[in-house]
């Protein structure tokens, strides 16, 4: 699988992984439920899933959440790395429709971009989360379900502003299709 990819995406991997880790380890916002955070990092993930793709998302994901968690808590909690593998393979894959190299993030983007990862989150974190937290550690249910909850709803307003606006900043940097123009 990694043989078939870019170097450009594997650098963005590795760039993206480690990004995720500081921004896992120092830009969060505790939000009062044990072990639930408003996190930035998810973000800059949905940012480089659309950038680079499904696999990238899912890697960036996978290696920067296990990261995370062993530099914060001594151990990998891998119900919720899965779901962060989750949420950047699915946001890659069903927003390749938005070509960022073009130049275009208007509003039919940022509306797309945003339908797609709401209801990404709201599979992931409110659904196989907790599910996976239960299967995976026996945890008790009320506990996992509100854990979820938390971190759906803090990831969803977490990726629709700070992920929309890295998207719009992005978009300004690349030329718009169509628009070198030939002199007469």
């Amino acid at each position: 699988m990694l043989g078939k990819l870019s170097i450009k995406t594997i650098v963005a991997i590795g760039i993206g992984a480690a990004v995720y880790v500081i921004l896992g380890r120092f830009v969060t916002i505790p939000t009062g439920i044990p072990n639930t955070n408003i996190e930035t990092a998810i973000a800059f993930l949905a940012f480089m899933s659309v950038l680079f793709g499904p696999i990238a998302g899912g890697l960036i994901g996978l290696i920067g959440h296990a990261l995370k968690d062993v530099l914060m808590w001594g151990s990998i909690w891998w119900s919720w790395v899965l779901v962060s593998l989750f949420v950047g393979f699915f946001i890659g894959l069903l927003v390749k429709r938005i070509r960022m190299e073009d130049g275009e993030f208007g509003v039919k983007q940022i509306v797309t971009f945003n339908v797609v990862q709401v209801c990404v989150q709201i599979v992931g974190w409110f659904i196989l989360a907790p599910l996976l937290d239960i299967i995976i550690y026996a945890e008790p249910a009320n506990k996992v379900f509100t854990q979820g909850a938390v971190a759906g709803i803090s990831n969803i307003i977490s990726v629709g502003v700070i992920g929309t606006l890295l998207l719009i900043a992005y978009a300004k940097t690349r030329s718009k299709g169509n628009s070198l123009s030939k002199e007469v």
